[in-house]
């Protein structure tokens, strides 16, 4: 290499004793043998030289060779360590966002903690009035139910309980009901006056036959009782009976006499119990003492409805009396039987309404107790 060149140019090459260059002739084979010796000492000298310079020349270039590569390794772990400042510095960063936001969002959740939490607060104050309220009204239910239970199961069909059905009793003991009032008239009263002028057997002797139709169609509706209309249980009877019965001169009040019945709103009282409010509606439609205003001709009303709280009274017939109250009456047992407040055998329960629907009948047709 070019250093050990420079090495070898620098160093003066191995030379033997100075001789003179006109030996003695004594000397002449002197000098051969001095060059002899001398050649044979230059030789191993310049070989052991050439290689103590090979081996500085080669150790020099394996120094910068490696201070070369110590240099790219240092300018590489310069370049990461930059790299993995930059990074450090942008995960601090992310840090210090997500603490950010961890903070705001811990307050967050514990202001809206503190809202739900007044909230629940207030719901259960709410929810525990209610509840006190609700028992309270079930305890009213309870005994109401169990007061009915107590009467329904002991009204049959061949003698229902007086009771139960203020109706059979006296003028004098019958007192004003809300809801569907019924003030001395009833499908038995109505028999019983039947009675006077048919004059028919007892009823003990009575022929009765169930109708498998009709008896079919009530076993279906009473899996499943429901005040829908559009069963055929009730399609036949709103048809039949229902319809019929409350089919009035005076179409728009029937209708609405019908809907009041329907929902168990209407109020039938005695003329003669209350004052007689201001009317606010016209008298032609109320009627009057003299006038029924369901059939629009000149008759004697003893009572008069109310539809709702509506406040206003029309006067009624003796006649319309019967018709809306066999009507009513059919109404109260179906519901009863709806609220399970009837334990009678499945038959019983068929004929009790098939004498509901003859006491129908026997309304649109016109017979009614005298005493109505």
């Amino acid at each position: 290499s070019q250093v050990s060149f420079e090495e070898e140019s620098q160093n003066p090459p191995a030379v033997g004793h100075w001789k003179p260059l006109m030996p003695s002739k004594g000397d002449k084979e002197e000098p051969e043998s001095g060059c002899q010796d001398a050649g044979g000492v230059d030789e191993p000298q310049s070989t052991e030289q050439l290689n103590v310079s090979r081996l500085r020349s080669s150790s020099v270039e394996i120094r910068e060779k490696g201070s070369e590569f110590l240099r790219d390794e240092l300018h590489k772990a310069q370049k990461e360590l930059k790299l993995k400042d930059k990074e450090c510095e942008r995960l601090s960063k992310v840090r210090e966002q997500l603490e950010q936001e961890l903070e705001e969002l811990t307050a967050s959740l514990f202001e809206e903690a503190h809202k739900m939490v007044r909230e629940a607060n207030t719901k259960q104050a709410a929810a525990e009035k209610q509840l006190r309220e609700a028992r309270g009204k079930i305890d009213m239910l309870q005994a109401e139910v169990t007061a009915l239970k107590t009467l329904v199961i002991t009204s049959t069909p061949s003698s229902p309980n007086r009771e139960l059905h203020p109706q059979l009793q006296s003028p004098s003991k019958a007192g004003f009901r809300k809801g569907h009032g019924r003030n001395k008239s009833t499908s038995s009263a109505m028999v019983s006056a039947a009675s006077q002028h048919m004059a028919p057997e007892p009823v003990s002797r009575e022929c009765k036959e169930v109708d498998s139709t009709l008896f079919a169609e009530f076993q279906a509706w009473k899996e499943s009782p429901t005040l829908d209309k559009s069963c055929s249980f009730l399609d036949r009877i709103y048809r039949e009976d229902v319809g019929p019965c409350l089919d009035f001169t005076k179409q728009e009040l029937s209708e609405l006499v019908r809907v009041a019945v329907e929902q168990n709103t209407l109020t039938i009282e005695p003329v003669a119990s209350q004052t007689v409010p201001v009317q606010k509606v016209a008298a032609e439609e109320c009627g009057g003492p003299k006038k029924c205003a369901l059939s629009g001709l000149p008759r004697t009303c003893k009572h008069r409805i109310m539809l709702g709280d509506s406040g206003n009274y029309y006067y009624i017939s003796p006649s319309c009396r019967a018709r809306i109250t066999a009507v009513c009456n059919f109404f109260t047992y179906i519901r009863y039987i709806q609220q399970g407040l009837v334990r009678q055998d499945v038959e019983l329960m068929y004929w009790e309404v098939m004498r509901l629907r003859r006491e129908m009948s026997l309304a649109k047709l016109g017979f009614y107790p005298s005493e109505m």
